[in-house]
């Protein structure tokens, strides 16, 4: 089972953790851990190019440990509104899509929040 934990501070999205295998498919052709992996990407991706702002990300292979964070999310590091909502919305995007996932995938996955201020 893939677990992912959400971060959240004053109500606003930004950053996560995932940890573990799905166990949907075999190592290597999985395809629950492929899309996952995808969206992960996406978002730190288009945080980094289309909105110009750092998205600190840690993967730990041998854990299969993921953490995704951006300070552009949250207005205490971020004064440029447009920006920040962008970047929150990512992560809200996320976790929205992975909540619609679980009805298909709820016992491969178990997602949830975490309110707490970002820590460096």
């Amino acid at each position: 089972m893939t677990k992912i934990v959400f971060f959240r501070s004053g109500g606003v999205f930004y950053g996560f953790e995932e940890q573990g295998h799905t166990g949907y498919g075999e190592a290597g052709d999985d395809i629950l851990c492929s899309a996952i992996s995808a969206m992960t990407m996406f978002l730190i991706n288009t945080a980094e190019v289309a909105y110009d702002s750092r998205v600190d990300y840690d993967i730990e292979e041998g854990d299969t440990l993921i953490r995704v964070r951006a300070k552009a999310a949250l207005p205490e590091f971020e004064a440029d509104d447009y920006k920040r909502y962008a970047v929150s919305g990512l992560f809200l995007g996320y976790y929205r899509q992975l909540g619609d996932m679980l009805e298909e995938y709820g016992d491969y996955l178990d997602v949830s929040v975490q309110d707490r201020p970002y820590d460096d």
